[in-house]
């Protein structure tokens, strides 16, 4: 059962498979046309190192020394998203000119000329206009000296020499030949666009892909899509060049800043130390004195270390005091000096920060205002920075007071030790400290100074290159055509086979003898008959081999074989009723085809039109009467007397309201419905009809009786207690399956008895078991792939 099952299934679909066939060739046709026209995009990838900066080489840790503040390892998530900037990305822009565009007008698809071009473009306005407009132009080269220009395609063409003044939406323009790449280009339609420089910034940030080569590596792969090959290459190259030297440009101006403060502190400690030599100059030569021999050298030691460390916090002091002056009279965002010697490390670490905020700061508005809102957000957090380096340097200068004053004090109390020391001695000594201590102060910036000027003038750049940028294939990666075929292959199967389910889904409707045998399953399915055209012949001839003949002889051949396994006791059980649910579903054609073939095997066949309401059994004989070879009546003037008249008129007999016709040498007998009645349920339940059948019983092999539908009206239950058999046809495509509980409740509820069914107008792709292998008589047909035999 299960096979048969899925046998169905598969036979659901393989009828229909040119269909399928169909739908898969237009899908490949379309990708192949969506792949002939697509603008094919080719791959680059480029390879960097994110350098790490160390002791020896940092800019950071010139003045590690000076507990300033530390290197620290690059992010290399953080060094991503500097690359990817749109800082970054406008500078490429702009040293490129992808922001505008020449394109060579095809058939179909354009083609993007890229460094060749033919023309140069000069507008003559400002750049912010220029970057924030959008202009098309057609130019058709006509000679070496003019061109034709449409502005727009809604306006004309015009004509203008080379270096003319051309007025356009963005400001005069001059249009100049590019002499090496003119020639070739001579009468071919060019097309020229300026794209806004913000869109243009946009879509290379969402088109390049950056992403580390692992977790734990340093190593970053940059990679960008583009239908110019070169154009990708350049990009990628220009790109990581850019971002080197802007990282060189930062460190030099952190440089220079932080050389300047050590200049100007390198001027004050020289004027100081300048006035102590003087002073001790002038003490010795009031004094006269030379060589003075120390008495107290441990407390002058003692002293003398105290005096080092007081002046180091004096120094630290002056230092943080300088750097609090400069931050609270900055009126405006200006680099701050770094690396000035001051222990804490929180201080450094935030003028780092604010340094780099005010660098990307000064990036930012190379291409934008100070409206901008990332500028906005950017001065709001430079604004933080400030506050708190203000509050830190505060709070520094307050702790450095109280120190110098704890060390004044000790110093005080050292002095007042060295009572026996000559107070001449004690003021050289005081004098030479001081000119000791400014003098090391003095040449340790000279030193330092130097050092930041080395180190800084050979600034490394962020980033090592290890692969310059290189096409990863000469073939594009987009559109992919193996995929893309596959897809329309995958979609040319599904979409049939999604119309084909979902038809199947949504069909409530009968459609062939097994789908019906899976309803009815306790009631014979004695045939099903084929549809036919409008050109075949609706009436079954003699010697007929077409499928609808066979298939009635099916019909016969299982209603004769019911017939006999259903008489009870001597009669013939022979008088068969022919029903439906609704007019139209083909009782009257299956009643008078199944006559004519119950006839050509000379069995005596009576076919009554017991239909009343709606007679259309003359209407068939007589509609086909041109598709038999002899038609005629052999009944008396009363043949236009049917049934009604009969059960009307008791004086009326039985004989003659039957007509005798002769179709094909087969001889068949009709009784016609006669007129249509006023009350035909009344007059179906008279007695007359009864007594009608069983005398038509005895005289007939078969009785076919035409009956009403039993949906509709009541007329077939009346009669049915007459019936030997019932048969009751469906309509493939009609009859709905809810609708054959219908007959099946009236056989439970014994109102039908020997209840089995036809179905009718079955499409050929449908028919069920004997259609699987065919009929065997019909003409053979050839099959469509012999067509040209």
């Amino acid at each position: 059962m299960e096979n048969s099952d899925l046998n169905e299934i598969i036979k659901k679909y393989s009828k229909n498979w040119y269909w399928f066939l169909l739908c898969v060739i237009i899908s490949l046709v379309c990708a192949f046309f969506f792949i002939r026209y697509s603008v094919p995009q080719y791959a680059a990838q480029s390879k960097i190192q994110i350098l790490e900066d160390d002791q020896s080489g940092s800019s950071m840790d010139v003045f590690q020394d000076l507990d300033l503040f530390s290197g620290s390892k690059n992010n290399i998530e953080d060094e991503i998203e500097i690359i990817k900037s749109r800082s970054n990305i406008t500078d490429v822009v702009l040293k490129l000119g992808l922001n505008t565009s020449f394109m060579v007008k095809g058939t179909i698809k354009d083609s993007e000329i890229y460094k060749n071009e033919p023309l140069k473009l000069n507008f003559i306005g400002a750049d912010s206009l220029l970057y924030n407009a959008k202009l098309n132009l057609l130019i058709t080269i006509k000679n070496d000296h003019e061109f034709s220009l449409i502005e727009n395609e809604d306006n004309g063409s015009k004509t203008y020499s080379f270096g003319k003044n051309i007025p356009s939406e963005l400001g005069d323009l001059i249009i100049t030949p590019n002499a090496p790449f003119f020639k070739k280009y001579i009468g071919k339609e060019l097309r020229v666009e300026v794209s806004p420089l913000e869109k243009v910034v946009i879509a290379y940030q969402n088109k390049i892909l950056i992403s580390p080569a692992d977790d734990k590596s340093n190593i970053i792969n940059l990679s960008l899509t583009d239908p110019v090959q070169e154009k990708a290459r350049d990009f990628l190259n220009s790109l990581v060049i850019i971002y080197n030297d802007n990282a060189v440009a930062d460190k030099k101006e952190i440089a220079d800043r932080t050389s300047d403060f050590i200049n100007d502190r390198i001027t004050s400690i020289y004027d100081n130390l300048a006035s102590v030599d003087q002073n001790a100059q002038d003490f010795k030569t009031d004094k006269g004195l030379t060589d003075i021999a120390s008495e107290a050298n441990i407390n002058l030691n003692v002293g003398a270390a105290n005096e080092q460390e007081l002046q180091n916090m004096t120094t630290q002091l002056q230092m943080a005091s300088s750097m609090k002056e400069i931050v609270d009279t900055q009126s405006g965002y200006d680099i701050l000096p770094t690396n000035i010697g001051l222990s804490d490390p929180s201080i450094a670490n935030t003028t780092n920060k604010y340094n780099e905020l005010v660098l990307e700061r000064k990036r930012l508005l190379k291409s934008s205002n100070e409206k901008n809102p990332i500028i906005v957000n950017l001065d709001q957090e430079l604004a933080g920075l400030k506050r708190t380096m203000q509050s830190s340097l505060s709070g520094m200068t307050n702790n450095l007071g109280l120190q110098v004053n704890s060390l004044s004090s000790q110093r005080s109390v050292i002095n007042s030790k060295i009572y026996s020391a000559p107070r001449n001695e004690r003021a050289l000594r005081d004098i030479t400290r001081k000119q000791q201590t400014t003098e090391s102060l003095y040449l340790y910036l000279l030193q330092k100074r130097e050092e930041s000027q080395i180190t800084f003038a050979s600034a490394t750049p962020k980033s090592k290159i290890i692969e310059w940028a290189y096409n990863t294939s000469e073939f594009p990666v987009s559109p992919k055509k193996p995929i893309i075929f596959l897809a329309s292959l995958i979609l040319g199967l599904l979409f049939p086979f999604s119309i084909i389910y979902l038809k199947d889904l949504m069909d409530n409707k009968i459609s062939n003898k097994i789908q019906l045998e899976k309803i009815a399953v306790n009631n014979a399915v004695l045939a099903e008959l084929p549809k036919i055209s409008r050109s075949d012949s609706k009436m079954v001839l003699n010697d007929d081999r077409s499928v609808l003949a066979e298939s009635l002889r099916i019909l016969r051949t299982n209603l004769d074989y019911l017939i006999k396994n259903n008489k009870v006791g001597d009669e013939k059980g022979n008088v068969i009723y022919i029903t439906s649910s609704v007019s139209g579903e083909g009782k009257t054609f299956l009643s008078s085809n199944l006559s004519m073939i119950l006839a050509n095997t000379n069995k005596k066949v009576l076919l009554i039109g017991a239909d009343i309401r709606n007679p259309k059994i003359g209407n068939f004989f007589n509609d086909n009467q041109k598709n038999v070879d002899k038609l005629k009546y052999a009944s008396n003037e009363k043949n236009n007397i049917g049934l009604t008249e009969y059960l009307k008129d008791d004086n009326i007999s039985s004989k003659e309201i039957i007509n005798s016709l002769l179709v094909n040498n087969s001889t068949i007998d009709i009784i016609y419905s006669g007129k249509i009645p006023a009350n035909p349920a009344e007059l179906l339940m008279s007695d007359r009809i009864e007594g009608l059948l069983q005398e038509m019983s005895s005289l007939y092999d078969y009785v076919i009786v035409d009956t009403a539908p039993l949906m509709v009206v009541s007329d077939t239950l009346i009669i049915s207690e007459y019936a030997n058999h019932i048969l009751y046809v469906t309509r493939a495509g009609v009859t709905e399956n809810s609708v054959i509980q219908f007959p099946l409740k009236l056989q439970a509820e014994g109102k039908l008895k020997n209840l089995s069914f036809v179905v009718n107008d079955v499409k050929n792709s449908d028919l069920g078991y004997g259609g699987k292998y065919g009929y065997g008589y019909s003409a053979e047909e050839k099959k469509w792939w012999k067509f040209w035999a």
